[in-house]
């Protein structure tokens, strides 16, 4: 398809044309002075002017700020043009500018499919812990007070073209993203998806900036407005006149800043260690985080060009295993051609790259997306026309060879109980006690057949009871989880990794991937209907293989959610619900 995306600013329009089948650039162009000298119309007659030798197929918007309603792109309509008018508090800079853009586009092209992508959509599913701030529950509800982060675009786009350089999955890897521009934020990517970012409810929050504070005391605020700033002069002076503008004196180019410091200028040397300190602070808070890392990605104007301000931020993480190459950095040239390259040693356990950043071909590409997703939900047979069995999964335990024999002694064999829904698959007879630091849980049964590793699945309500902050994770996927000790009648095992909280996932044979068009690894919406309370899921993992049964697969936390598991207990492993089903609504395809 050939895409044309568009991103209006307060007094421009920036527009690229991409091909996503060659990822070719085919027009670009930036109009200026919108407003003085021409309206957003006048300026979309400009553009297709220069177009008119295109076939274009759909129109790609970045909007900065989707709010809470938007975890994805989502097509353009009167529903999703009031929804954007309703973020206008949150980005007033910004999203009129965008809807301005919108408007036009659709007078100029109204045969032509239009989607908004989102710069807050990528962090969508952060979960509670890092979404949310420590004040008042019902006034953060009420106003809106979260973080939704920032630069998702760039963030989703530099860390797939990581795992890609890197020849690994994305889903098996912990990544630290920094977007380094005028504008500055971090990421953590967690198995592909953002678990935290620095920006928050809006753009001031988090890294220092050309002319933004970042992270500030509200008390400084509040002590700056009884002083008789005015709200105003608060925020232009957070958002204009701070970050290294405001800290050096001089300017928010990083260029001039660098030759001051050079001549011995001290405020303009606190600048450059402010930036590299908070930039810092973030990639050890971030590995914390998630603990542990697999690559740091600097990205953004400052991060792709500046081969000192690099030097800074990641030399003496020896420590953590990332050992900096400064003849690699110093010869580091990314382009959209060639978008990565390593500034560390080889033998490095942790990895740092230089990533080109391409949001236009990310709006692009999640533009053409949407639209074939469009085409195929008009599909007679389309997503919504296929039910999907739903099992809820209570607490149960996965073990290796070794440990099994430890805690049920050296000649024990796994006994079956009962089949399991997905074939080769039963619930054993034996069973094992979790303790944790606060409670124990007795009596959770082992399944089998034996695996390679060992994995212990509860829900977020077990977690708590036992007192351990179990990760969120696939299943299989238990590197830097949590610790548990198991016991059983012969003996005792610590593990110092293993325990999750099984992400909600599909079981799919092929020949059901096939027909809902769906592949291993994407993720999907999925609407649970029949019960007594219909129920959106997002970001289910789809799962397939040969030998799997179609079948969803809920905690029973999740089907308490949506009242399935009435009666289920904990004794049972998958307890099938009869009385009501799945349907897929949407589906993002893996990275």
């Amino acid at each position: 398809m050939n895409i044309l995306v568009v991103n209006c600013g307060s007094s421009s329009v920036k527009y690229q044309v991409v091909s996503t089948q060659t990822e070719a650039v085919l027009l670009e162009g930036l109009i200026e002075r919108v407003g003085e000298t021409c309206s957003y119309e006048e300026a979309f007659q400009q553009l297709l002017a220069q177009a008119d030798h295109i076939e274009l197929h759909a129109v790609g918007h970045r909007v900065v700020h989707g709010g809470e309603a938007f975890k994805d792109a989502a097509l353009i309509s009167d529903d999703v043009i009031q929804s954007i008018e309703d973020c206008v508090k949150f980005a007033p800079l910004h999203n009129p500018a965008n809807l301005a853009g919108i408007q036009a586009t659709r007078a100029a092209l109204p045969h032509l499919p239009q989607v908004a992508v989102f710069d807050t959509a990528f962090h969508g599913q952060m979960p509670a812990k890092a979404a949310h701030y420590a004040i008042d529950r019902a006034i953060a509800s009420k106003e809106g007070i979260r973080r939704y982060g920032f630069h998702g675009t760039s963030h989703g786009y530099v860390a797939q073209k990581a795992a890609e350089f890197l020849d690994r999955p994305l889903n098996e890897l912990r990544l630290i993203t920094l977007h380094l521009g005028n504008g500055c934020s971090a990421c953590a990517v967690e198995y592909g998806h953002s678990v935290d970012t620095s920006m928050g409810m809006t753009p001031l929050e988090g890294l220092m900036m050309g002319t933004r504070s970042g992270d500030i005391d509200p008390g400084a605020i509040m002590g700056l407005l009884r002083s008789g700033y005015s709200i105003d002069d608060v925020d232009n002076l957070l958002n204009k006149n701070s970050g290294l503008k405001g800290v050096s004196g001089l300017s928010n180019d990083l260029r001039e800043i660098e030759k001051a410091a050079v001549e011995g200028n001290e405020p303009a040397r606190q600048a450059i260690d402010m930036f590299v300190y908070r930039a810092r602070k973030y990639i050890g808070a971030y590995s914390a985080a998630m603990g542990g890392v697999d690559a740091i990605i600097l990205t953004g104007g400052i991060g792709e060009n500046s081969v000192t301000m690099r030097q800074r931020i990641l030399q003496r993480f020896d420590y953590m295993g990332l050992r900096f190459d400064e003849h690699k950095n110093g010869d580091a040239k990314v382009s959209h051609n060639k978008p990565a390259a390593l500034v560390c040693r080889d033998i490095s356990t942790v990895k740092a790259l230089v990533v080109k950043t391409n949001e236009e071909l990310m709006i692009a590409k999640q533009t053409t997306q949407i639209v074939n997703q469009q085409n195929s939900d008009n599909n007679p047979d389309s997503l919504q026309a296929k039910a999907i069995p739903i099992a809820v999964s209570a607490r149960h335990v996965h073990l290796d060879k070794a440990t099994f024999a430890t805690l049920f002694g050296p000649n024990a064999e796994l006994s079956h109980y009962k089949d399991l829904s997905q074939p080769g698959q039963f619930a054993s007879a034996e069973k094992v006690n979790l303790i944790g630091p606060r409670n124990r849980i007795d009596g959770v049964r082992v399944l089998g057949p034996l695996r390679g590793k060992n994995q212990v699945e509860v829900s977020r309500t077990d977690e708590f009871f036992l007192g351990i902050d179990a990760p969120v994770r696939d299943s299989g996927r238990t590197q830097g989880s949590a610790p548990i000790t198991l016991e059983g009648p012969n003996g005792t095992v610590d593990l110092v990794e293993g325990l999750i909280c099984a992400r909600r996932h599909i079981h799919m044979h092929t020949d059901d991937a096939r027909r809902f068009g769906v592949e291993d690894g994407d993720e999907v919406e999925v609407a649970i209907t029949g019960g007594p309370r219909d129920l959106v899921f997002g970001d289910v993992l789809v799962r397939v293989s040969p030998a799997y049964r179609l079948e969803m697969h809920i905690d029973t936390d999740e089907g308490n959610a949506a009242e399935l598991s009435r009666g289920v207990s904990g004794e049972l492993v998958y307890t099938g619900i009869d009385f009501a089903d799945a349907a897929i609504l949407t589906k993002r395809a893996k990275g």
